[in-house]
């Protein structure tokens, strides 16, 4: 396995509105996105359990073949800005993507050959 950050170019998180938060999940190239896409390891499930909500805070959940990208919002448990938030912007709301286990084969094989090499 490889982690997410390994294969995707951007792994960003974002306001979507006073109650939510939009992740946006870019990949190098398709097929890294096809790999993961297909691996079933990042879904609304999966996002669930490692944000330590319960899914229906999960809002959307998206793949965008065309940006080779997943998208998913989740509701805030308080408006941005309110006593008790944590992350206004939600720009920190990322990290726990970022260490994701994913197919070791959603790397191109040059790369995997030089990483296994390491």
């Amino acid at each position: 396995m490889v982690r997410l950050m390994d294969v995707a170019t951007t792994v960003r998180s974002k306001n979507a509105g006073v109650d939510c938060i939009t992740f946006d999940i870019i990949f190098k190239d398709e097929h890294a996105y096809r790999v993961v896409k297909e691996s079933g390891v990042l879904t609304p499930e999966r996002v669930a359990s490692l944000y330590g909500i319960d899914q229906e805070r999960i809002v959307r959940f998206v793949t965008f073949d065309p940006a080779r990208a997943i998208k998913f919002t989740i509701r805030r448990l308080r408006p941005s800005g309110s006593p008790g938030e944590t992350d206004v912007m939600g720009s920190q709301m990322y990290a726990p993507l970022l260490d994701l286990e994913v197919p070791a084969e959603a790397l191109q094989p040059a790369e995997a050959a030089t990483r296994a090499a390491v």
